[in-house]
């Protein structure tokens, strides 16, 4: 087994809602998969460790399911969310990019089924008093930059880049979850492209104005957001509630990163002042070119990382 790269990894598997508690545990069956544990649970979706109905009962929950809540309203969003997932997961692939192994998305139950992933999100690992070394954030971000350069090269963005949507495996393999409200870069609005777009402290400043056009662009600086936390162990810009947080990331100038930590070095500074420029058009145009710097001050950090 290779080396623990990540020393502080606790165990858990695909997201979990940050508020909602997981229910009791359950067993039934949903097409051909044997429902296990829950894991998670929010107002769109309950996530399930499973196993194929086919494997040995004692078998590992080596999948998890996702499951849209479906009750006797008509809210479309739930088995929109998970059409979303499955659309894009079946179709994009990348090995730093969640996949969807199978789905029903033409009629309820409407779900999805992943691989079950061992580690544990960037959030949960890496608070303000574990942050990761330098090398492993920066190693992370650009694993997490190659996910969205595979959405781009589809004409998709992630729209909710996010630390608790980086998960991290013990050897500091990192994948891009929660594909559920990925947006097309061209063509029509659908119910999921009209939400808005991102969780706040990380909503790029054009999404809060009624103008604002979301593009890959505003996922760059929701990862710029996620590399100066990890990195710090605080969000460059903060505020009570929405409207507070809305004016910030409109007018405030974030501290300096290498004033927050000296010995970050100055190109990686300038990179994520960059990705947290105010207009979309000061910030690395693509992930691949987001990946090129990343990769180039990876190179410098290297020690840092071995380190770890």
């Amino acid at each position: 087994m290779a080396p623990s790269l990540v020393s502080n990894v606790r165990p858990a598997t695909v997201p979990t809602s940050r508020n909602a508690a997981p229910a009791a545990p359950t067993v039934e069956r949903l097409g051909e998969w044997q429902l296990l544990d829950c894991l998670a649970s929010n107002e769109l979706a309950t996530t399930y460790e499973a196993r194929h109905v086919d494997a040995p009962s004692d078998a590992p929950a080596s999948y998890v399911v996702k499951v849209a809540v479906c009750g006797a309203g008509s809210d479309p969003r739930p088995a929109a969310v998970i059409a979303r997932e499955a659309e894009v997961g079946t179709t994009v692939s990348h090995p730093h990019l969640v996949p969807v192994l199978a789905a029903q998305t033409h009629r309820p139950p409407y779900y999805v089924v992943q691989p079950r992933l061992q580690g544990s999100t960037a959030e949960a690992l890496f608070g303000a008093t574990a942050r990761p070394p330098l090398g492993v954030a920066v190693w992370i971000v650009r694993q997490a930059a190659e996910a969205l350069e595979a959405l781009y090269r589809h004409g998709w963005m992630h729209a909710d880049v996010k630390p608790a949507n980086i998960f991290v495996s013990r050897e500091g393999h990192a994948t891009l979850l929660d594909l559920g409200f990925a947006r097309r870069l061209r063509g029509g609005e659908t119910l999921v492209d009209r939400r808005v777009c991102g969780t706040p402290g990380y909503i790029a400043p054009e999404l809060f104005t009624s103008r604002g056009q979301a593009d890959i662009r505003s996922d760059i600086y929701a990862l710029g957001v996620t590399l100066y936390e990890m990195i710090t162990g605080r969000r460059p810009l903060v505020g009570r509630g929405l409207p507070q947080l809305a004016v910030a990331h409109l007018t405030a100038r974030p501290d300096d990163l290498c004033a927050v930590c000296p010995h970050a070095p100055e190109s990686l500074g300038r990179l994520v002042a960059e990705m947290l420029a105010k207009e979309p058009l000061r910030r690395p145009h693509t992930p691949g070119e987001l990946i090129e710097r990343l990769t180039r001050i990876e190179i410098t950090t290297l020690a840092d990382r071995a380190a770890a």
